[in-house]
């Protein structure tokens, strides 16, 4: 799990008052009366030395549940911060994909001596979670489930489910395995509880089964469980074992990690993989120089095609005065489309074989919007510059809104069907393409129409 609460509440104000004031002999009380979320998400706003003084201040319970809370990144400076005794503890207490999420962004030199607190048995299964790919459910997956036998009775269930003290997150749903750990169903905890208790298993297995395996990707795992409205999500190898499970906490957060990641790539920033308020300014330099070096190599093409319509901008100078309103326009309408496509591409919406269905469907939408974005500026560029101007500015609107949406609408599908990030169609990219197509057309449609 992870700390996403924003800092929105009374109570966080006033620990941090307290902290800033430094009225330490208040903060206990006013720890006891927070939600451990609330404490975490504080605790990331502190500096280490104060961080750890907090956590020491808690009983071990909330200690380590705050723990589970903070970002990786403050987890380990707690960690390090710690006697080893404390750390072993906090670390015994994350749940396994919690911790693989700790282990897998820190490196070598910092994760050696953390693993070196834990028994052979959890490294061992640290490991080997961390040994899938980045990017798979593997990783993202609990190892913590309860699994139960088809020839169980309820009351058999039950007293298997007292005695499990590590499955809180997936106890709510148990899993029927055989002896060899093949998946044949799940059964709902509710439903044993409420069932009389000489029922068997067998008769309760829900079906059909809904899996994922280790191996594929996460964004999978992520749809399985939005479309089939689930808590959690068994992981299966490819010999239908189950290995372990994807909880709906762990799907929000990719969700976000995801979104964010959409966001900064349609910004021509790529993505950061951490906070804007930890990042380093060298970092927001490296990810944001190169998309702004290669659009400013790409934006001399359209100054070459103003160069070129030299003498149609002197015969009418009026021109010049619609440049930007147009090609900013075709810009603006293009971005438009890309969002909607990205999103509908990253949702699973559509795909890439709709491409052809959407192409038709935007044509349309792209000629109505051009056709009223023309009729808009056309009065203006009567009175600019006459009715042969006006003429130009109407049609030329028409046409770049057009070809700006059709760009932003089929470039994502391009670079989908290519296995690129859809993503990468970022905004400042298609504004660039539509600008400089934007200036021929735009003067190739006034020096037809004034005969210059």
């Amino acid at each position: 799990m992870s700390n996403t609460e924003h800092d929105n509440t009374p109570v966080q104000h006033v620990l941090k008052d307290l902290i800033a004031q430094d009225l330490w002999e208040e903060v206990p009380a006013q720890l006891d009366e927070m939600h451990v979320q609330d404490i975490a998400t504080v605790l990331d706003d502190q500096d280490n030395d104060t961080a750890v003084r907090i956590l020491k201040l808690l009983a071990e319970e909330r200690q380590l549940e705050v723990f589970s809370y903070l970002k990786v990144e403050n987890q380990y400076a707690a960690l390090a911060a710690m006697s080893n005794a404390i750390s072993r503890k906090l670390l015994q207490s994350l749940s396994s994909d919690d911790l693989t999420r700790l282990l897998e962004t820190l490196k070598p030199e910092q994760s050696e001596p953390l693993l070196k607190l834990l028994t052979s048995k959890e490294v061992k299964a640290a490991l080997k979670i961390l040994g899938y790919p980045e990017q798979s459910a593997g990783r993202l997956m609990n190892t913590e489930f309860v699994t139960i036998r088809p020839d169980w009775t309820v009351r058999d269930v039950l007293k298997h489910v007292r005695s499990q003290d590590s499955a809180e997150e997936t106890i709510n749903t148990l899993y029927i395995t055989d002896e060899q750990g093949h998946l044949l169903g799940t059964a709902g905890i509710k439903r044993m509880v409420l069932s009389d208790p000489d029922t068997r298993v067998e008769t309760m297995i829900s079906s059909p089964l809904v899996s994922v395996q280790a191996s594929d990707d996460r964004e999978e795992a992520v749809h399985q469980i939005q479309h089939y409205d689930i808590n959690a999500l068994p992981v299966l190898s490819k010999e239908g074992i189950l290995l372990g499970v994807v909880t709906v906490d762990d799907v929000m957060d990719v969700i976000e990690e995801e979104t964010t990641e959409d966001f900064h790539k349609m910004g021509g920033t790529g993505s950061l993989n951490l906070s804007l308020r930890d990042a380093r300014p060298s970092l927001l330099y490296r990810k944001r120089v190169g998309w702004l070096v290669l659009l400013v190599f790409m934006n001399i093409f359209g100054g070459a095609g103003i160069a070129y319509f030299e003498e149609t901008i002197e015969a009418v100078i009026a021109l010049v005065f619609f440049l930007p309103l147009i090609v900013d326009s075709g810009g603006n309408a293009g971005s438009q489309s890309a969002t909607l496509m990205v999103r509908a591409l990253a949702t699973g919406d559509v795909r890439s074989k709709d491409w052809l269905r959407l192409w038709g469907k935007e044509l349309g939408v792209a000629i109505a919007l051009g056709i009223t974005m023309g009729l808009a500026v056309w009065g203006l560029g009567i009175w600019r510059g006459g009715p042969e101007v006006g003429l130009v500015v109407a049609m030329a609107m028409v046409c770049v809104v057009t070809f700006g949406s059709m760009v932003g609408m089929v470039l994502p599908f391009v670079l989908d069907r290519l296995k690129f990030d859809p993503a990468t169609a970022s905004a400042p990219l298609i504004t660039s393409i539509a600008d400089i197509c934007g200036i021929l057309i735009y003067f190739s449609i006034a020096t037809a129409v004034l005969t210059i």
